[in-house]
């Protein structure tokens, strides 16, 4: 911990970003706001260090839009070190709040972490000067030894400045035990958890909170940006599982958590562990889990069941055998079949993850994965629009595949920046995604599934009539326009 001469007052800053369609009111803070995990997680460890930590999330509930009057709550807090978390998405906006910092305080330190910095690394930071310093990979030891005044030079994971060159430092090292961490700081969020929305439908019991138990992944799908926790994998035990549920139950009142693992059961005895602790000492907490194809077996799904599992959710990505094999080998269709009919099997709900526009798309291939979806009587279902990001496989060759218009503030996987050679426009290809979309929420065995459960999704009906007009705002953009 820091001496009392050394304590710093930081604000750390979840931004904005662009998060909808163009032209039209942003609403996703509303359908479902996210907790900015990660950033939570290094407040935590600062905290612990015995620094002062104020948390701003621009997505929070009653935070400004006006960058103005969010810079002003910033420097109302009087920092000395203000730090970002951020996308490519939400990159342009913490750019302009660091601008204004800098012109009203430039004595502040300005620091930026986060997918985006860690791609473009010195590259980045030699192109915006209102920024001091980024952060590559893990923030929280990086952002510890800033704070304690340890020279920038010296810091493993910092990207600086040495007279007018950016200069990246080695890489940090991951932290080897992630139980080492605190749980991250819920209570620093205004509104935590009962305006911290999860998506409709994938709950039964409010309030919901998130969690992520693991960093990294063994895997390199072609659209993924692992620029942050790289390719190695690393996981909180089944104890430290254990009690971060218990936490959220017992501080906030959290009665269901999704947790937003790429790879949860991807290490079989962590999971049977907490399943048989969650078994014998129930909580009264669900929650939503996702799995990878060949990483379930059927003991699992009734051990995650019995243990308050509600829904699973699975990376299919596309229907095409030729897409899956170039952009996420090692999942094959009668494989993804097999296991959504075990996953229901055991009395679990089965939700689908895929992504349209991925390079090799075409009518074809989407026409293809919608009848796959149909056929697979999914309990839910998520449609990405595919984004090109600087830290993924395929970046590099991006520009040979198709159209891209690097928009930063539209690459969120909300918006089609880049169109695939084999699909004849952009105004095409959002064409074909709203009739798909559209289709498997039409479909009559999906309305008599969800009919089934009304009762179970009250809470949901209840929200979504309190917020209808945005909803309804929202779902027609899912309208199909004429053929195009």
């Amino acid at each position: 911990m820091v001496s009392s001469g050394k304590r710093k007052r930081i604000a750390l800053v979840h931004p904005r970003g662009f998060n909808w369609f163009p032209g039209k009111r942003d609403i996703t803070d509303i359908a479902n706001r996210m907790v900015p995990q990660g950033m939570l997680s290094i407040a935590a460890y600062l905290i612990r260090e015995g620094h002062e930590v104020f948390v701003y999330d621009c997505l929070g509930p009653g935070a400004p839009v006006d960058i103005h009057r969010q810079v002003s709550t910033i420097l109302g807090f009087q920092p000395q070190i203000v730090g970002f978390s951020t996308t490519t998405s939400s990159f342009p906006d913490a750019a302009d709040i660091a601008q204004k910092i800098k012109e009203q305080n430039p004595d502040i330190v300005i620091v930026c972490g986060g997918v985006h910095v860690s791609a473009l690394k010195e590259k980045l930071l030699a192109a915006c000067p209102s920024f001091d310093y980024f952060v590559a990979g893990e923030g929280e030891l990086t952002m510890s030894e800033l704070a304690s005044d340890v020279d920038p030079a010296g810091i493993a994971g910092l990207i600086h400045r040495q007279e007018s060159e950016a200069v990246a430092n080695a890489p940090r090292e991951h932290i080897a035990n992630l139980d080492d961490l605190p749980f991250p700081a819920y209570e620093k969020l205004p509104g935590f958890p009962r305006d911290y929305h999860l998506p409709l439908f994938s709950y039964t019991q409010t309030p919901g909170a998130t969690m992520i138990t693991s960093r990294g992944c063994m895997f390199q799908c072609s659209y993924c940006d692992r620029s942050v926790f790289k390719k190695g994998y690393r996981f909180n035990s089944a104890a430290y599982i254990y009690e971060h549920m218990k936490h959220l139950r017992d501080r906030f009142g959290a009665r269901h958590v999704n947790i937003y693992d790429d790879l949860f059961t991807a290490n079989r005895k962590r999971i049977v562990e907490l399943c048989e602790k969650l078994s014998r000492q129930p909580l009264g907490m669900n929650f939503n889990c996702a799995v990878r194809v060949g990483y379930t077996d059927d003991d699992l799904l009734k051990m995650l069941k019995d243990a308050g599992c509600l829904m699973v959710s699975l990376g299919i990505e596309s229907a095409d055998p030729d897409m899956l094999a170039r952009h996420k080998s090692g999942v094959e269709l009668d494989c993804v079949r097999d296991t959504v009919q075990r996953i229901q099997a055991a009395n679990l709900r089965a939700k689908g993850l895929f992504m349209m526009g991925l390079p090799g798309e075409t009518e074809k291939s989407i026409k293809q994965t919608s009848d796959f979806i149909i056929s697979l009587g999914l309990d839910d279902m998520n449609m990405a629009k595919f984004t090109p990001f600087p830290g993924a496989p395929l970046w590099k060759e991006i520009r040979d595949e198709g159209t891209f218009d690097e928009d930063w503030r539209l690459m969120n996987c909300l918006n089609f920046v880049f169109v695939p050679k084999g699909i004849d426009s952009k105004e095409k290809l959002d064409h074909l995604y709203n009739e798909h979309v559209k289709r498997f929420y039409s479909d009559p065995a999906w309305r008599r599934r969800f009919r089934g459960r009304i009762w179970q999704h009250r809470k949901s009906l209840l929200y979504l009539l309190r917020h209808l007009p945005s909803f309804w705002a929202a779902k027609n953009q899912f309208e199909p326009g004429r053929k195009v």
